[in-house]
């Protein structure tokens, strides 16, 4: 898995997002309904998500705690997340290039993720915290 987030970080160098347009809500949800990402930053992985049908998501930073929630397209035309945790929306800007998924989040200085790998089964995700 180490070698995906590698080769995608490398992909994401040599593709400028100038050269790549933005997707819209449609695009988006047709990529990814149905499918398990994994995302990088970094070279490091950074976590998965599940997405589903009514644009229903479920995400992990990979630690086995899993937070469900849902997506939408804002004003500004970005694909923006709300999870269970309320705390508020979590917006990015998505871009498709020949190696996946790059997102920029709504504060353009952040480092951006970018989908190193579609996941062949289900998240594993743990039940809540038991005893004390």
């Amino acid at each position: 898995m180490r070698r995906l987030f590698l080769a995608a970080a490398l992909a994401l160098v040599s593709t400028p997002l100038a050269a790549l347009e933005q997707l819209t809500a449609e695009e988006f949800d047709a990529y990814t309904r149905g499918k398990t990402l994994y995302y990088g930053q970094n070279g490091q992985p950074y976590g998965v998500e599940e997405y589903r049908e009514n644009r229903e998501v479920t995400w992990s930073f990979l630690d086995g705690r899993c937070i469900d929630g849902y997506w939408y397209e804002d004003a500004r035309g970005m694909i923006c997340f709300e999870y269970e945790d309320d705390i508020g929306p979590q917006c990015w800007r998505f871009f498709r290039g020949p190696e996946g998924l790059t997102a920029i989040f709504e504060d353009e200085s952040s480092v951006p993720l970018y989908e190193a790998a579609e996941g062949e089964e289900p998240m594993q995700c743990l039940g809540p915290e038991v005893g004390v």
